[in-house]
């Protein structure tokens, strides 16, 4: 991956961004991914021509075609063990890996299923573990592969609440010390397009970042309707997207796409954030506790503001991209293009490539080549600022980074769930109903 450079122009904010760097100092010391910077260790081993053999933790969607994708990168791969909570969720990836991939799926690969089966799939011998269960778990998954001495692969965002970010951190830093691979879900990062455009934007292409604006408005994902055989415990973990303790809000899994780009471009996280949200249309029986929309406006230290918006309902405006205003000019992120005061097209990136796959074609060689990546730390800063982001729409207060950071508000005892007989963490108020924050009430059970 190629590291961008802090534009000469943005030093003078570096004495406002001492804060962004004290607040993790103690967790994440030197060696710290900052916003799209890649440090370069040395590795205990090169792979070089050898098999890197692949686990997988979590296997719906998105890690079935982050493992398909893994075996795709260029020299010898196998998937080796497997787990998942859910028996369908297994049988599904089985048959899309091996379709895609049949001589890549070892016979005896590990199926394991269970709450716990993920630590069959880090006592197996695979070198890198691929951990896409719901965010919420992540911290825990995350802090036990790097014990266990797993180069890793996680899916964004990497938790759903501030204690899980600052474990996340914790076992990252400990990642580093051992010599492991970490490599974030955030795919931006790896394309080209994004990646020449945000080093335009950081050469000054547009003079002094003014405002940017960070947007994921779209009509929605899929719901998984509650069946008359499951505990509530099995039904919020197969209905995870509208559970907090599981997935963090939309704002938090989805919109962290956005959210990091920003950061990227301002080689920080914001220090403060404001906003309102709601549910406007997720009333019915199986949309849990998340909000349908939210709208942030967030600061930085040196006072640029960054306008986010994400929404879930059909039929509106959708958008899903990044803008960047400066005293030059403006720049469409996502488009790759930058205007001048005139609205001119003075500059365009590149066609960029599939960033899914080349998040993982990148690691793969790194690896290959004994170097060690690790982006764990600017994936849990974009995380936190998805976190703070729900944290200002649900209370409708103006919250701080540093507060938030250190919010003791844990969703879930996630190393105390062993069967879908265990309480789940959210229990309902009525059938089908769950507490749902309201600006300006109780903020006891947001921060």
């Amino acid at each position: 991956m190629t590291e961008q450079r802090t534009n000469g122009s943005l030093a003078s904010d570096v004495d406002n961004r001492r804060g962004f760097m004290k607040a993790t100092s103690a967790i994440a010391a030197a060696g710290t991914v900052v916003a799209g910077t890649l440090p370069i260790a040395r590795a205990a081993h090169s792979f070089g021509d050898s098999t890197i053999k692949i686990g997988l933790v979590g296997c719906g969607g998105r890690g079935t075609g982050a493992a398909t994708q893994a075996l795709s990168t260029e020299g010898p791969t196998k998937i080796v063990a497997m787990a998942d909570v859910f028996d369908y969720r297994m049988k599904q990836a089985v048959r899309a890996i091996k379709g895609k991939h049949p001589t890549k799926f070892d016979e005896n690969c590990k199926q394991e299923i269970g709450i716990e089966a993920y630590k069959k799939v880090l006592d197996s011998d695979c070198d890198l573990v691929i951990l896409a269960t719901p965010p919420g778990f992540r911290p825990l998954h995350f802090a036990a592969a790097v014990d266990a001495g797993k180069h890793v692969f996680c899916e964004k965002p990497v938790a759903a609440d501030a204690p899980g970010v600052r474990q996340f951190l914790a076992a990252n830093q400990k990642a580093k010390e051992k010599g492991l691979a970490v490599q974030v879900g955030l795919q931006r990062h790896h394309q080209s397009n994004y990646k020449a455009t945000i080093e335009k934007l950081k050469d000054g292409a547009i003079g002094d970042i003014i405002l940017a604006r960070a947007y994921w408005n779209s009509d929605g994902v899929w719901v998984r309707n509650r069946q008359a055989e499951q505990s509530e415990l099995e039904y919020q973990m197969n209905n995870w997207y509208y559970f907090n303790w599981l997935s963090g809000d939309h704002i938090n899994e989805q919109h962290i796409h956005n959210l990091d780009v920003i950061n990227w471009l301002m080689d920080s996280h914001p220090v403060e954030a404001q906003g309102q949200g709601g549910r406007q249309v997720r009333t019915g029986p199986d949309t849990g506790e998340i909000y349908d929309h939210h709208s942030v406006e967030y600061t930085y230290a040196n006072g640029v503001k960054m306008l986010s918006q994400c929404r879930h309902i059909p039929g509106c405006w959708q958008s899903v991209q990044e803008f960047a205003h400066g005293s030059k000019g403006w720049c469409n992120i996502s488009g790759g293009k930058i205007y001048d005061r005139n609205n001119t097209v003075v500059w365009s990136a590149p066609d960029g490539e599939n960033g899914w796959e080349q998040e993982h074609h990148d690691l793969f060689a790194m690896i290959r080549k004994g170097e060690i990546p690790n982006e764990g730390d600017y994936g849990a800063n974009s995380t936190m600022t998805a976190i703070m982001g729900r944290m200002a729409t649900y209370s409708g207060k103006k919250v701080s980074w540093d507060d938030c950071l250190n919010s003791k508000l844990a969703l879930a005892d996630y190393g105390s769930l062993k069967t879908f007989q265990d309480p789940a963490p959210v229990q309902p108020t009525e059938p089908g109903k769950y507490w749902v924050p309201v600006p300006g009430g109780d903020t006891a059970k947001i921060m």
